[in-house]
């Protein structure tokens, strides 16, 4: 069984077990996390597709990590004006999280 998720404007795809990195999610609270944009579920037997999303479908997964991604670095100038000059970096920060079970309630 597989589902494809919506997170962080962004989707993946994601079946029991899977690791995934995510954009940055609240997890302070709670070590678990409960995903309920799901567009798209299929096992061996039958798919469900959803409009935009699936009534009553969700993915639960555990919050293993927040980890930072590679830094990227913005370097902007004009020629010929020594003052004109710009360096910034930017490290985006991640959760990880493991599938633990895909919900589709009929």
């Amino acid at each position: 069984m597989y589902a494809i998720v919506e997170t962080g404007s962004k989707q993946y795809k994601v079946s029991k077990g899977d690791v995934l990195a995510v954009e940055l999610l609240d997890s302070k609270k709670t070590k678990e996390v409960k995903l309920g944009n799901v567009l798209f579920v299929s096992d061996k037997k039958e798919v469900k597709i959803g409009s935009p999303y699936i009534k009553g479908a969700s993915v639960l997964c555990d919050i293993v990590e927040e980890k930072q991604g590679p830094k990227v670095i913005s370097f902007k100038y004009r020629r010929r004006h020594g003052s004109s000059r710009r360096k910034k970096g930017h490290r985006q920060r991640y959760s990880v999280l493991k599938v633990k079970d895909i919900f589709l309630i009929s």
